[in-house]
């Protein structure tokens, strides 16, 4: 991937954590309600949006694909300190392309946001989020949290 992929990747993946947490859902229900087709939009118009305030954005996806609230908060009743949608966005960029084959990026960023990593990481209670980014990685790959 060139840098503009990968920070358009890094864009789009932060995007969707502020999206979630607006609307308080799943990552991976943000991922499913914009669709394959849609993500691929996102990234190609990412260069513009960067531009434009994650707040803008946001709102105009949230509308555009008709995402509803829901009730997956992991922030308001959060003990500890909440990683930014920025440090979140930024480990999702980073386990994608290290997972990713050349050129199936958007397949990638589809799994990692539905599986069970992308759950965990967004329990803001534990202290997932801060551990090794290679142990994220690894337990995508193995499909639990490794010992």
């Amino acid at each position: 991937m060139t840098v503009d992929e990968k920070n358009d990747l890094f864009y789009v993946c932060a995007l969707i954590e502020f999206i979630a947490r607006e609307t308080t859902n799943k990552r991976g229900d943000i991922v499913r309600a914009i669709g394959e087709r849609g993500l691929r939009k996102q990234l190609r118009d990412a260069g513009v949006n960067h531009c434009l305030s994650f707040e803008q954005v946001s709102d105009e996806v949230i509308e555009a694909y008709d995402i509803k609230n829901g009730n997956f908060d992991t922030i308001s009743d959060c003990k500890y300190s909440v990683p930014s949608f920025l440090d979140i966005g930024k480990l999702y960029s980073i386990m994608i392309i290290d997972c990713a084959e050349p050129g199936n990026e958007v397949e990638e960023l589809i799994q990692i946001f539905q599986s069970f990593i992308s759950d965990e990481i967004s329990d803001f209670s534990t202290d997932l989020y801060y551990q090794n980014p290679d142990y994220l990685e690894w337990s995508y790959r193995e499909g639990r949290l490794l010992e």
